[in-house]
């Protein structure tokens, strides 16, 4: 199944000349189809009072047909609404309020990788800051490899810091990645991750709402957020300091009923000062492992934790009387059933029926005429 080609040459010139997630242009295709939107941009405004003239200037340069058959010879693909490829779950973010002026469901997508978008129904985003520690690192990759491991894609955006460390743990494993870009899907940005990025165009995907070329702006950063937080069951935050664009993500992921996630840092790390106000807020469920991120993005009764627990130990299974008469036992120095029962508070003939069963238990031994704690229970 795939969308009319007419509808997808149609996609593609708007994509070509409007920017990324303006809801004026997303609105008017979701109203009119993208046919009758380029026929209102392409009208003159003091003949059409209903064109749109902001995206005017591109339209003269917008070859939609030749820039199809480009990208294609370089292995990319144009996915738009009605290819099977298509993820349903981008359809959340119709009457979706913006942020920032910035939303709606994108006009399409240029996919670079063999990664189909539909198989990201179960992906869980991982995303952070740049400025990143050793600690926030190691924490995105540990769980983007359990997840991973829980058969679970991973989607972040290939930035410097937790996104490449994400991006790295999943590698690791070799379980599927994807990211997401504020610039073309063929432009290597930042330049250091070209090998990361070379590599996810081979084994994963790289997805961008931005046309081949096109370059990272501030502002397609922000469109952006919203297509990692939808195509995700839910989005984990690690290390984000009060204005970190990862809160921004986080944000799109609350209000598209998502699972919004944070890890918790050092109280003291402004790296994580976003984080903490979202997890103290009530804005995000903590999470410290693949585990609990499974347990929170999972279906009813799936990956359930165990609440931790410290081990074991032989006097956790007594009788509170008789971990009182185990407590007045002498450690090394034997002592007999009367001097016992004066520490311990207790009758002498409770005391002695309770030695006898703690000797049963390995943790009372007899030393001479007294009693003393075996080894078992003095460690």
């Amino acid at each position: 199944m795939s969308a009319p080609e007419h509808e997808r040459l149609a996609r593609a010139a708007l994509s070509m000349i409007v920017e990324p997630g303006d809801l004026r242009f997303l609105d008017d295709v979701a109203a009119n189809g993208p046919i009758g939107s380029i026929e209102r941009v392409a009208g003159r405004p003091e003949a059409n009072p209903d064109a749109l003239p902001d995206a005017q200037s591109r339209m003269d340069r917008a070859d939609p047909a030749a820039e199809l058959e480009r990208v294609a010879a370089l292995g990319i693909r144009f996915v738009v609404p009605g290819d099977e490829e298509w993820p349903a779950q981008l359809g959340d973010l119709a009457g979706v309020e913006a942020v920032q002026e910035r939303g709606g469901v994108p006009i399409g997508l240029w996919v670079a990788g063999p990664l189909r978008l539909c198989d990201l129904e179960a992906s869980v985003a991982v995303v952070g800051s740049r400025d990143s520690t050793l600690y926030g690192e190691q924490v995105a990759s540990d769980i983007t490899a359990g997840l991973g491991l829980a058969g679970h894609a991973t989607v972040s955006g290939a930035a410097i810091g937790i996104d490449y460390a994400a991006h790295r743990g999943a590698i690791a494993v070799d379980a599927p990645t994807v990211a997401v870009l504020a610039c073309g899907a063929d432009r290597d940005y930042p330049p250091r991750h070209a090998d990361l990025l070379r590599h996810l165009r081979d084994e994963g995907a790289v997805v961008s709402e931005v046309p081949l070329g096109g370059a990272p702006h501030r502002i397609r950063f922000l469109a952006r957020n919203r297509i990692i937080a939808a195509l995700t069951r839910g989005t984990v935050v690690v290390e984000a300091a009060a204005r970190s664009g990862a809160l921004n993500t986080l944000n799109w992921s609350q209000r598209l009923n998502r699972m919004p996630m944070g890890v918790p840092g050092p109280v003291t790390s402004v790296a994580s000062l976003g984080v903490h106000h979202h997890l103290r807020s009530g804005g995000a469920s903590l999470v410290t492992s693949a585990a609990d991120v499974l347990e929170l993005v999972g279906r009813i009764g799936e990956h359930l934790t165990e609440i931790p627990r410290g081990e074991e130990r032989p006097r956790d299974r007594l009788s509170v009387r008789d971990q009182q008469i185990l407590d007045a036992v002498p450690v090394y120095q034997g002592a007999d059933p009367a001097s016992i029962a004066r520490v311990a508070g207790a009758g002498l003939t409770s005391v002695e029926e309770a030695l006898a069963s703690l000797a049963e238990a390995g943790l009372v031994e007899r030393d001479g005429a007294g009693w003393r704690l075996t080894e078992p229970a003095r460690a």
